[in-house]
């Protein structure tokens, strides 16, 4: 019998006063619970109850003994009480992590909206290009923005997909003119968005014949985060690629021009991963659910939207059919 069960024990006997007693009511026999108590003393060299066949008392150190027990096996269940709970209600600190754009732009106002149905989770958001080791770092779940992922032992689940469009300034396509074909852009200053599943001197797109244009100029400004390319483009350097949900409020209030509005980077998928599928806590579980859920909707708002955008530039009506590609 293991320590602790052997506690337990000594109290039951301790509080019902008889080996008896203490055997009926944790269904066990009494010779168990005589072995139990023996094991106990045997391991701590100390006699802990005197017993006659007509009466039990605790020695002064069983005395002292079975409140380190109470409040030991009180810690015990309290601990797994805890932790049983966690399978049931989201608790606690969740820890995430989150590609950067996509992690500012969609991460954080939707982490909003979760708080207020679970209120109890306490969020630690790290927004990083990289993707984590989970385990070494301790992140609970890990939001990434990637065509495929590579192979690993964690779980993850799909929540939806974006992709990246290329913009300009007004002042520079002024300037420099409006590409009308994938290979006016020779002529134009492309900057260059640095991420790890986007590759380096070709913009693939999702277009008329799924063209893929190779840069055949050096890039005068290359940077790994949207929104600093972003400033870069507003300040007129050149036309460069933005995922939707960075170029909007540009392409709302007229500081960017979308280039090429037919055609669209590839999409990439965004996927939430985490360690295990057996006895997922609460809060990793009903946070994974939320993104489900609400991803979908919030990347199907911004698409309906830029179709109006791109309608508008390539001049359609609002009944033009030709709206595949967004």
């Amino acid at each position: 019998m293991g320590t602790i069960e052997n506690m337990r024990i000594f109290v039951r006997v301790v509080e019902s006063g008889s080996f008896t007693k203490a055997a009926m009511q944790a269904s066990l026999t009494t010779p168990h619970v005589s072995r139990a108590i023996t094991e106990l003393e045997s391991r701590l060299r100390t006699r802990l109850l005197n017993r006659t066949t007509r009466h039990m008392s605790l020695t002064a150190a069983g005395g002292r003994y079975f409140q380190r027990c109470e409040q030991i096996l009180s810690y015990i269940d309290q601990a797994e009480a805890e932790a049983a709970n966690a399978q049931a209600n989201p608790y606690g600190r969740l820890r995430i992590h989150g590609t950067t754009s996509f992690g500012q732009h969609y991460l954080v106002p939707l982490i909003a909206r979760y708080r207020q149905r679970f209120p109890d989770v306490l969020i630690e958001l790290t927004l990083a290009q990289r993707v984590p080791d989970m385990i070494e770092e301790g992140f609970d779940v890990s939001i990434v923005v990637a065509t495929e992922l590579a192979d690993s032992a964690f779980v993850s689940q799909r929540i939806g997909a974006t992709y990246t469009i290329l913009c300009a300034s007004p002042r520079y396509l002024s300037t420099r003119g409006v590409p009308t074909s994938l290979d006016d852009l020779n002529n134009h200053t492309c900057l260059q968005l640095v991420l790890p599943d986007f590759p380096s001197g070709e913009w693939l797109f999702d277009g008329p014949d799924s063209d893929v244009f190779r840069h055949t100029r050096l890039t005068p400004f290359q940077v790994n985060v949207a929104e600093a390319l972003l400033v870069a483009i507003r300040e007129g350097m050149g036309i460069g690629p933005l995922p939707v949900s960075v170029a909007l409020p540009g392409l709302r209030d007229g500081t960017l021009e979308r280039v090429l509005p037919q055609y669209r980077l590839r999409a990439n998928n965004i996927y939430a991963l985490y360690a295990s599928r057996q006895y997922v806590d609460a809060k990793i579980k009903t946070f994974i659910e939320f993104l489900r859920e609400t991803v979908p909707l919030a990347l199907a708002k911004q698409d309906r939207e830029i179709v109006l955008l791109r309608d508008k530039t390539l001049g359609y009506g609002s009944s033009n059919p030709k709206k595949s590609l967004c």
